[in-house]
């Protein structure tokens, strides 16, 4: 990776701490939890999940308004109706909105609904979204693609820093398999590299991995012992009911549960979950070279 220069840290300890909001950071001390339903089909859906979330660990809620489905039949997604659902529940819950954005079009409708947008791993190297969102300072999840190799995800981040944004958040979300038990394989091997090769922050949607709820916590758990900055988890009021991975996603309970279960493991690696019902404190990091990027 000779040629990703922005991305490569400059010394062991760089790593950068980037804002969400002014309360919630990832890169730092406090893990960042994300949680919310695949996609937003109602105001009183999401009220559920914020009123709920917002009394646990969990410090942002995720939730898709542009879907890109296999089938065009599928839900697309409510579009910017769905922003101002997002967005009052921000504002009503102060809990930073994360949500992927499909088109260079959509970033400037996206901006002042969402606090990140996510690049899903279909549009990984959709180099002109990523050189457009380049020119946001908006941070960006970048969603590592079906089959890419860590070379090609760290490049697709090169783009958008390449281009003036330094706000990136990597997400490892599992590579495709020949094994279809899973629906697709997590890699936490990239966790680790990706901790050594890049300053970046990663997370770990362990939801897309597994494609069945049973297995989300666990792989949650040993994401975070591997060294994720963060998890996003898909969650749902009632999943059985949900329009779209219904399958992989957890109760709300669920999720609660799941956050709190990740406390020791966080404390035997020198981190942290933030209080419960509380955001985060903004934190830089303390370590000599490290960065600390603001929204």
């Amino acid at each position: 990776m000779k040629d990703a220069t922005l991305t490569r840290k400059s010394a062991a300890d760089h790593r950068s701490v980037i804002a969400l909001s002014d309360t919630v950071t990832i890169g730092g001390e406090t893990l960042l939890i994300v949680g919310g339903p695949c996609a937003v089909e109602s105001a009183e859906q999401m009220e559920q999940v914020a009123q709920h979330l917002s009394s646990t660990p969990v410090q942002a809620l995720r939730g898709g308004v542009f879907k890109p489905r296999t089938s065009p039949y599928a839900f697309q997604g409510m579009g910017e109706a769905g922003l101002h659902i997002l967005a009052d529940m921000r504002q009503r819950f102060q809990m930073p909105v994360i949500s992927e954005v499909m088109a260079i079009d959509q970033i400037a409708v996206m901006a002042d609904y969402v606090d990140v947008l996510q690049v899903g791993s279909r549009n990984m190297q959709n180099f002109d979204l990523l050189k457009a969102l380049g020119c946001t300072t908006k941070p960006v999840l970048l969603k590592r693609g079906l089959a890419a190799t860590l070379e090609e995800f760290v490049m697709a981040a090169e783009y958008i820093l390449s281009h003036g944004n330094p706000n990136v958040i990597l997400c490892e979300r599992g590579i495709r398999s020949f094994d279809t038990y899973t629906r697709n394989v997590l890699d936490l091997g990239a966790v680790v590299a990706l901790k050594q090769i890049t300053h970046l922050p990663v997370m770990v949607d362990p939801s897309h991995a597994a494609g069945k709820r049973e297995l989300v916590p666990a792989l949650a758990r040993a994401a975070i012992a591997a060294g994720a900055d963060g998890l996003m988890v898909e969650c749902h009021p009632v999943p059985e009911q949900s329009v779209s991975d219904a399958r992989q996603a957890l109760t709300l309970e669920e999720m609660a549960t799941l956050a709190r279960s990740l406390d020791p493991i966080a404390a035997a690696l020198g981190r942290r979950l933030a209080t419960d019902g509380m955001a985060s404190m903004p934190e830089t990091a303390e370590v000599s070279g490290a960065i600390a990027i603001a929204a």
